[in-house]
């Protein structure tokens, strides 16, 4: 049914329920078959006439747009509130059975926009909490629909994003080019240029550092025309990595302490946080000398984080963080620490972190010659790993791992660990 069937299947239901004919509701501003007019679908009254038959129905303009009350509306907006504020806080669970609680109110059916919205937030919940195939699926549904260009970006975003956690990379790489890979390219806006970043990390992914080096350019350039935090931020900070990745250490920082700069001025408290924690893993692949100032930022990050309504992944990052700059420091102890400070606040889901607080504390303990809790820290690397699907995010841990197996003359788990790591890369 149109929307104009709807309304008026919904005033010529509650005239009947009020006791009216056409005449009576009409009388003396309409005629009656005006009206007839109106309950047949035949024509869409203007808000003005809306209005006048609500108060004349003594029911509200919502029910007859909607078909809820305005008592109704206002749950479905403060339930959906809860939600995302469930989402943002990191409360990832929680915003997920929000979202599919207020998905499942039969009353959100024909608020088209509110059930977009209520299926985009479920669709991130559950990217948040590693059901990445239902938040494609999810996301894949809401992409058949009639969307504003706004949301359309959004979507592509998020559905590249997920493409790409999921190691689907080729339909990551086609979701952002649909949009941004033609030869009239839109003019670029700050959700352009984020989606170019996410499109540009499934490029450095794939392994085309050329094309990811020289989109990494544009989106530089586009930023810059641009002039907005938002994407300068995301497109510097996608900027270091490409560097980072073909071997330009010194640049990748350059690029990061922009964006950290932008971020310090324009961001909120928690995203500000958690790029300083990035910021500080960077600098300490790229100067391990400067390990005092990563600790202090990462302390300092820590601090933050703990005054705002950060998840608990985000602070058990920033201990693993704190774990591997320790251990470049030579303090084997506050390793073992934070490790299992790490280890305490990640949730069960979070698999690959898991793997990576292991490891580093084998490694810890290696430092402190206590092999058997070293080999032990390494089984449980190998226990968190081995379910998980082949990735290029996993090789890296899968290689770390072998090396301290060799180390601790584990020759057989070295053997597997590299040959698993070499699979992680398609090799």
């Amino acid at each position: 049914m149109t929307t104009s069937d709807l309304i008026g299947l919904r005033i010529k239901t509650v005239r009947r329920q009020r006791g009216l004919s056409q005449a009576q509701l009409a009388h003396p501003e309409l005629s009656d078959s005006y009206v007839s007019l109106i309950e047949s679908g035949k024509r869409t009254p203007t808000a003005a006439v809306l209005e006048l038959l609500a108060q004349k129905l003594d029911c509200s303009l919502s029910y007859l747009l909607n078909g809820v009350t305005a008592e109704q509306m206002e749950d479905i907006e403060l339930s959906l509130g809860y939600a995302r504020m469930a989402l943002e806080n990191g409360e990832v669970q929680e915003a997920r059975t929000r979202f599919a609680e207020l998905l499942a109110n039969h009353n959100l059916a024909g608020l088209t926009s509110l059930r977009q919205d209520t299926q985009y937030g479920l669709a991130l919940a559950m990217e948040a909490c590693g059901e990445l195939g239902e938040a494609i699926s999810m996301l894949r549904r809401l992409q058949a629909e009639d969307l504003g260009p706004d949301r359309q970006i959004d979507l592509a975003i998020a559905l590249c994003r997920v493409y790409r956690l999921s190691d689907r990379l080729s339909d990551a790489i086609k979701v952002g080019e649909a949009i941004l890979g033609g030869s009239a390219r839109p003019t670029w806006t700050d959700g352009l240029v984020e989606l170019g970043a996410t499109l540009l990390g499934a490029y450095l992914l794939s392994g085309d550092l050329l094309r990811a080096r020289q989109f990494a350019a544009e989106l530089l350039n586009a930023a810059d025309i641009l002039g907005t935090p938002r994407a300068i931020v995301a497109a510097c900070w996608n900027a270091a990595a490409v560097a980072e990745s073909t071997g330009h250490g010194e640049e990748s920082l350059t690029f990061a302490e922009r964006a950290l700069a932008i971020q310090s001025e324009n961001g909120q408290p928690r995203g500000l946080a958690r790029t300083r924690v990035a910021y500080a893993s960077l600098k300490l692949r790229v100067r391990p000398e400067a390990v005092d100032e990563v600790r202090g930022l990462l302390l300092r990050a820590e601090e933050e984080l703990a005054q705002t309504s950060a998840s608990t992944l985000d602070r058990a990052n920033t201990r693993v963080e704190l774990a591997r700059a320790e251990l470049v420091a030579g303090d084997f102890e506050r390793a073992v620490g934070h490790g299992r400070a790490a280890q305490d606040l990640l949730p069960g889901t979070a698999r690959a972190q898991e793997a990576e607080a292991h490891l580093l504390l084998s490694r810890a303990y290696a430092g402190l010659s206590r092999p058997h809790d070293a080999e032990r820290e390494l089984a449980a690397v190998r226990d968190w790993l081995t379910p998980l699907p082949d990735s290029r995010r996993e090789a890296g841990t899968w290689y770390a791992a072998a090396e301290t197996m060799e180390q601790l003359g584990d020759a057989d788990g070295a053997t597997e660990a590299y040959q698993r790591a070499l699979a992680c890369v398609g090799l």
